[in-house]
């Protein structure tokens, strides 16, 4: 320890509760931006997997064409008039016929992690008097749950069952609940084509999301094109997940090369998800990074008065030949030993205040505590961004403190 540093140790033990203040003002910006930006990182994740529940990374489906296709030739003869009203945009064909092919192609790729076949369609569901409107989805069992991990959302019965019975079918509790039925009850599904057939009740889904649960009603694919009389390979969405649900878009272009069907990554077709996901994230960091100036500002007013009341033993350090660069680093060194002190308790405290926040009963979805999401990420940038505010605040006093005049202030 060379001479600046045993001053600069001086000054800071001879006025403890400034130095306490100044540390508790780093450990507090410090732990705060752990714990929010944490916690907002929890409630990203929670949401991102509540919204990927039901929605794939990527879906391929049968789209109307963009362009209505003209009926009539356009006329060469520029003197001829051409009008057609009410022009209908007409769809030959409906759903996937070949999903089989396509799902095979996709497996092949290396960022694909799992491919769903689905057939979706809009039916009447009756209990008795009671009649609503739902979206019956025919599902792969085994490929449905390991996209979507469906039987984690299973809160009553099993979804393996849905292959082994034909008139089996799992409907979310909202949709149960408004129809008043009951795992075991048995409703009549009615298709638009005026098909009507008795299923079996035999479990429950609960996914978080009230409105999907208020009209989700799950059957085998096989039972599925059977009800609506397709083919064996027919599906009207095939769903695809990446190992980066961040790269959908990318990988989307590229499985669109290998298909004339729509393929829509889960960016484009929500694109409000991104966004609130987005501003939440600018949300945490600038509260985050407030904080921490603020007590930056506090540890340069700590530090601004220490210059002032040290005035006169800074005057008499200079005329003994300490020059500016030695007055800098003594008042430096105090302000990198707050913000190391500061940054290493605020790593404890934030890190209890994460796991404070991890055990807070909160009981929605699948959630049974606050969600958060502990990263090495957030410590780190939160102890450097500690420390460099801390130097900041010390160098501008410091470099006061190095322009000081020992001749004037002694004179004084």
């Amino acid at each position: 320890m060379n001479t600046n540093q045993r001053i600069a140790k001086v000054h800071l033990t001879s006025r403890f509760r400034q130095l306490l203040v100044a540390i508790l003002s780093v450990s507090f910006g410090i732990s705060m931006y752990i714990a929010m930006n944490s916690f907002m990182a929890g409630v990203n994740n929670i949401q991102t997997q509540i919204t990927f529940t039901a929605m794939a990374h990527i879906k391929i489906y049968n789209d109307l064409p963009a362009n209505v296709e003209p009926i009539l030739p356009i006329p060469k003869d520029s003197n001829t008039v051409l009008m057609v009203n009410n022009a209908r945009n007409i769809q030959y064909t409906q759903g996937i016929k070949n999903a089989d092919a396509i799902k095979n192609d996709i497996l092949n790729m290396p960022e694909i992690t799992g491919v769903a076949l689905q057939l979706n369609q809009n039916v009447f569901i009756r209990n008795g008097v009671s009649k609503t409107s739902a979206s019956l989805s025919g599902i792969e069992t085994v490929n449905e749950n390991a996209l979507f991990q469906t039987s984690e959302y299973i809160i009553e019965g099993d979804i393996s069952e849905l292959d082994k019975r034909s008139d089996g079918i799992i409907l979310g509790t909202g949709l149960a609940r408004t129809i008043g039925v009951n795992t075991g009850n048995t409703i009549s599904i009615t298709t638009s084509d005026d098909v009507s057939k008795t299923f079996k009740v035999i479990g429950l889904i609960e996914s978080g999301n009230k409105g999907a649960d208020k009209t989700r009603a799950l059957i085998s694919i096989q039972t599925a094109r059977q009800l609506f009389s397709k083919n064996k390979s027919y599906a009207t969405d095939v769903l695809v997940n990446t190992n980066n649900y961040n790269n959908a878009r990318l990988v989307s272009e590229k499985i669109s090369k290998l298909t004339d069907y729509k393929v829509e990554s889960w960016q484009e077709g929500n694109a409000q998800l991104v966004s609130s996901s987005l501003l939440r994230d600018i949300l945490a960091i600038a509260v985050s990074l407030t904080i921490l100036i603020v007590a930056g500002f506090g540890i340069y007013n700590i530090m601004n008065m220490t210059v002032n009341e040290k005035i006169k033993e800074i005057a008499i350090l200079k005329a003994m030949g300490f020059n500016g660069k030695d007055i800098i680093e003594i008042f430096l060194t105090q302000s990198v030993a707050i913000g190391l002190i500061g940054g290493l308790i605020g790593l404890v405290l934030g890190n209890i205040i994460v796991q404070i926040l991890d055990s807070v009963p909160f009981n929605i979805a699948t959630l049974t505590t606050l969600p958060v999401d502990y990263k090495l990420r957030d410590y780190i940038l939160a102890f450097l961004f500690g420390v460099i505010i801390t130097l900041i605040a010390g160098y501008l006093p410091s470099r006061k403190a190095s322009k000081v005049d020992p001749v004037e202030i002694l004179r004084g």
